[in-house]
């Protein structure tokens, strides 16, 4: 029942972040950009444009969340060693292995898992990854918003109130 809960609140989630995606006509609409005049038109187009192409600049994050992963073979070894790890233990590891005369319990495995895993993800560098991650993602989206003319229906958002 607490899975059903998890896959509903996860797909809820995702359906808003769709809600939130825009055309890819109007996320690369040339007619629209233009060099802001100042840092506080470009704090504002930030501002309205990251609400605005959230689902845009989602799967932007996404998408390089994917392709560092997959250049990044090393943290890929150890991502599928230790998800993989963790769901065969789950599912096998319940009751102690019986080896010849060693017993081999659910918490033998998981150390093992940790003792293999840990520097095994360690060596992969998944700091360096996320950092570049970090800043790839900053560098687009933030460029992307800042050089964003907001388009006409902004007006409207903020004679109602806002968005």
């Amino acid at each position: 029942m607490e899975a059903a809960l998890r896959a509903a609140e996860v797909l809820k989630s995702f359906r808003t972040s769709l809600n939130g995606f825009r055309s890819p006509i109007e996320f690369f609409d040339f007619n629209r950009l233009s060099r802001p005049a100042d840092f506080s038109t470009a704090v504002s187009r930030v501002s309205y444009n990251t609400r605005y192409f959230s689902g845009n600049y989602s799967l932007i994050i996404g998408m390089l969340a994917v392709y560092s992963i997959l250049t990044n073979l090393w943290l890929l070894v150890a991502l599928v060693f230790l998800v993989g790890g963790f769901s065969l233990i789950n599912k096998f590891g319940a009751d102690p292995l019986q080896f010849g005369d060693r017993t081999i319990t659910q918490s033998q495995l998981y150390t093992g898992l940790f003792v293999i895993g840990i520097p095994l993800l360690l060596w992969a560098s998944p700091l360096g990854t996320f950092f570049w991650l970090v800043g790839a993602s900053s560098i687009i989206i933030l460029g992307h918003a800042s050089i964003m003319e907001p388009g006409v229906e902004s007006e409207y958002a903020q004679v109602d109130g806002g968005v």
